[in-house]
């Protein structure tokens, strides 16, 4: 009923002291490392989606502007002392969600050839983040080009 106590046994647990603490830090570190580059990977997947968000409304901005152009050139009174082709302007968009940040340039060139007149109308739309800071925010450009004729 007595344990006999082995002198060998204590020995070999002195070697080993201390070999669960460095597979903890190991683990520990490599946890790290994951986690560090799980949040690269989200960071960069939400920027993706502001610039396709900011390029879609970009795109949206600009052909509104074209269309803004064209009914310039071709109003609806049908009268052609009414028509105007400026050779450089800016519309600026409606204050509303889809629009917001956004600024239009409009340029107009007309042409006569064999009697007709051509238009080529330039809209070239830059959207921005709402809460924009200087160099860290994120802009988007969109560039729509139309051809039109009298």
């Amino acid at each position: 009923m007595f344990l006999k106590f082995d002198q060998a046994q204590p020995r070999r647990l002195r070697h080993q002291r201390g070999s669960a603490l460095v597979v903890g830090v190991f683990i520990i570190t490599v946890m790290f490392l994951m986690a560090a580059a799980l949040v690269n990977i989200l960071r960069d997947a939400d920027e993706q989606v502001n610039l396709e968000v900011l390029g879609t409304r970009a795109f949206a901005a600009a052909n509104s502007g074209a269309e803004v152009a064209l009914a310039r050139l071709f109003p609806l009174s049908g009268l052609a002392a009414d028509s105007v082709c400026l050779a450089s302007s800016s519309w600026t968009p409606p204050d509303i969600v889809g629009f917001r940040g956004c600024s239009v340039n409009l340029t107009c060139s007309s042409t006569t050839f064999a009697g007709e007149t051509l238009y080529a109308i330039s809209s070239e739309a830059t959207c921005g983040a709402a809460n924009c800071d200087g160099d860290s925010c994120i802009r988007v450009n969109r560039k729509v080009e139309v051809q039109a004729r009298d």
